[in-house]
C-alpha cells in the first residue's frame, strides 16, 4: 500500500517508490539517501508531527513534515 512518508507511524517501515519536488531541498534529500528503493523506518514523530525522525541506510535523519510529504513509500508489513 503506497503512502506518503509523513503518514507512517513510529516503528513502521517503507520502501521509497518516488520522491516529488525540485530545487535544493529535493536535491539534498536525494543526497542523503532518500532515493527510490531505499528502506526507511520511522524512529520518532514529534508531538505536533514536526519533525519526523527516520532511519535510512543505517543512520538517523530528521525531516520536516513538509519534506516527508513529498516522499512516497510502499509500506513494509
Amino acid at each position: 500500500m503506497e503512502k506518503r512518508l509523513s503518514e507512517l507511524l513510529e516503528g513502521e517501515k517503507g520502501r521509497i517508490t518516488a520522491s516529488k519536488g525540485s530545487g535544493p531541498v529535493h536535491k539534498r534529500l536525494l543526497e542523503m539517501g532518500l532515493v527510490r528503493g531505499a528502506i526507511v523506518e520511522i524512529e520518532k514523530v514529534a508531538p505536533l508531527g514536526d519533525p519526523i525522525e527516520i532511519k535510512v541506510k543505517n543512520y538517523n535523519l530528521s525531516l520536516r513534515k513538509s519534506e516527508a510529504e513529498n516522499i512516497l513509500v510502499d509500506v513494509i508489513e
